[in-house]
């Protein structure tokens, strides 16, 4: 794997700030009373993710970077759990929830894929 001198270069980080945005410009439209409750979860859920990216790529191991990919994981998990129950309470259309979890899957793929190249002895 070639070595990346910056988070900002790494795939996953570039797709999970996609995803953070598409969370906020989706949640504007929640009503008010969820302003505490579904719209900060989803925010927080999704701007952890790149942000762990970011905290993994800056630490000085290997093994620490892999951690900080299982936390982005988590919340990756937690994000999709929050797009599905908006979705059934009628927040999010069904357009909007598709997209949101074509996303979701993308980014979940990318972080597979660099926990691989990671853990993947150097040849």
């Amino acid at each position: 794997m070639a070595k990346i001198e910056n988070y900002r270069g790494l795939v996953a980080w570039q797709k999970s700030m996609n995803l953070a945005e598409q969370v906020y410009l989706a949640t504007r439209t929640f009503p008010k009373e969820e302003l505490y409750g579904l719209t900060s979860q989803l925010r927080r859920a999704a701007v952890s993710i790149p942000s762990n990216l970011a905290e993994g790529h800056a630490r000085n191991t290997s093994k620490e970077f892999v951690h900080y990919l299982g936390i982005a994981k988590d919340s990756l998990a937690e994000l999709e759990t929050q797009i599905l129950l908006a979705s059934r309470l009628s927040f999010l259309s069904s357009d909007q929830c598709e997209a949101l979890q074509q996303s979701t899957s993308e980014v979940g793929r990318l972080l597979n894929g660099l926990r691989r190249a990671i853990l993947s002895p150097a040849p």
